[in-house]
């Protein structure tokens, strides 16, 4: 019996012994492909420093407006001067009904009906 016992020991130990091998080497495995994604969200945060960079420089007002005057005639794009912008006074907001939410509201009117009478005033 008690070399049953020993055999099923060195089984146990042997299949956790497999276990942690296997684990240790899929571990490692995960532990580089989370290195190369590093690396690639990496790569890719550049590229996009850098696309941001060349959409600010190519979207600079002096070039914009140079452009505007280049291709008038294909496009008829005026340059933007600051006569284009109105005056806050110039927008036709909409009229909000004030009424309705600050109007007074008579909240005493219907308590009455609803309150029940008194226990001095009730018959046994």
């Amino acid at each position: 019996m008690r070399g049953l016992i020993y055999a099923l020991a060195a089984l146990a130990i042997i299949a956790l012994a497999y276990w942690a091998y296997n684990e240790n080497y899929a571990t490692q495995a995960a532990l580089r492909r989370v290195d190369t994604l590093q690396q690639q969200i990496g790569d890719q945060r550049e590229k996009l420093g850098v696309l941001r960079a060349e959409w600010a420089y190519l979207n600079r007002p002096d070039r914009l407006r140079e452009l505007a005057d280049l291709n008038y005639l294909t496009l008829g794009l005026m340059p933007l001067t600051s006569v284009h912008f109105g005056l806050t006074e110039q927008v036709a907001f909409p009229q909000l009904d004030v009424n309705d939410i600050t109007g007074p509201v008579d909240l005493s009117a219907d308590l009455s009906a609803d309150l029940e009478p008194p226990l001095a005033e009730a018959k046994p």
